[in-house]
């Protein structure tokens, strides 16, 4: 196995979260990201950068894209270089040999020089290997502090996207999503209780239906009010 097999192995260690996958993702208002996102096994575009909020799905779409990337052409890696940026840019070599690579919270590494450089050669080998790039950010290439003006007109050249926050209408089909992926269901006043009483972030939404999830196994009641209520303690 050679030195770039090695580093692209060593790479797929950082696994995505295989339940972040186009189908439980709640597209209302963002259905461009989302017929952009399965059009990459196709070949087109080429690579996408994605931004957005931080509650508005960025890095679902990056874990989709690489669960559809790994099923028609073969290996993706997610980075979440929130987590990475303090660990050596030289993980990025060899990665050119996958089919696609996500990069989550480009901002992480802004300022960085060494890591920059290597983002720089990443996207060129992949461009030049045929592989696709799908950066998440919240800001435009040019708002992110990057201090290599050569990688900014790189990712200006990709297909940039806008993702929109989430309303309260897509928060609760969001909500009945997740639940519908544990097979639960939740009765609208209770749907009703949570948006009132819980904060909006969809992190923390999602640690609430887990929560939900496991009281209600746990005690074989229904997810009512007074349930929730009890689960969930007062209301923020």
């Amino acid at each position: 196995m050679t030195g770039g097999h090695r580093r692209a192995q060593r790479a797929l260690a950082f696994q995505w979260n295989d339940r972040a996958d186009l189908a439980s993702f709640v597209p209302h208002g963002n259905e461009q990201a989302v017929a952009a996102i399965r059009s990459l096994g196709d070949g087109h575009p080429q690579g996408l950068y994605l931004m957005g909020p931080g509650d508005s799905g960025k890095s679902h779409l990056l874990q989709a894209a690489c669960g559809d990337a790994t099923q028609k052409t073969g290996q993706a890696v997610y980075l979440p270089l929130a987590q990475l940026a303090g660990q050596s840019p030289a993980l990025l070599e060899g990665l050119d040999q996958l089919a696609l690579v996500a990069i989550d919270d480009l901002a992480a590494v802004a300022g960085d020089p060494a890591w920059e450089e290597e983002l720089f050669h990443l996207y060129n080998r992949l461009r030049d290997q045929g592989g696709q790039l799908v950066v998440g950010a919240r800001q435009a290439p040019a708002g992110l502090g990057l201090q290599l003006p050569d990688l900014v007109s790189r990712l200006e050249a990709l297909l940039r996207l806008r993702l929109s926050a989430p309303d309260d209408q897509r928060r609760r089909l969001i909500l009945k999503a997740l639940l519908g992926q544990r097979g639960l269901t939740l009765p609208e006043p209770t749907i009703d209780y949570v948006l009132r009483h819980q904060s909006r972030d969809l992190d923390h939404l999602l640690m609430v239906v887990e929560r939900l999830d496991a009281a209600s196994l746990e005690a074989g009641r229904r997810l009512t009010v007074p349930f929730a209520r009890e689960v969930l303690g007062p209301p923020d």
